[in-house]
């Protein structure tokens, strides 16, 4: 996955979550449906296609799509 927009279309298919590029900076408490079951999801799929781990403090603490993306793009 090299681009956000990847990214956001996962979160849109696989999760379901009614998201576009116009969302990536919304803070996710703030996204229609959003909650933490989705982001240990997207920790698990992100940790199996990118073969890399994000310490979870730094997942916890991103506020919105795009810092969580680039913390996997990093």
């Amino acid at each position: 996955m090299t681009t956000i927009d990847e990214f956001i279309a996962l979160l849109r298919d696989e999760l379901g979550l009614e998201v576009t590029a116009d969302d990536a900076g919304r803070r996710l408490d703030e996204l229609p449906g959003w909650d933490s079951v989705h982001l240990l999801w997207m920790v698990a799929h992100m940790e199996e296609a990118t073969d890399r781990q994000v310490p979870l403090p730094a997942l916890l603490e991103a506020p919105n799509i795009e810092e969580l993306f680039a913390l996997y793009a990093a």
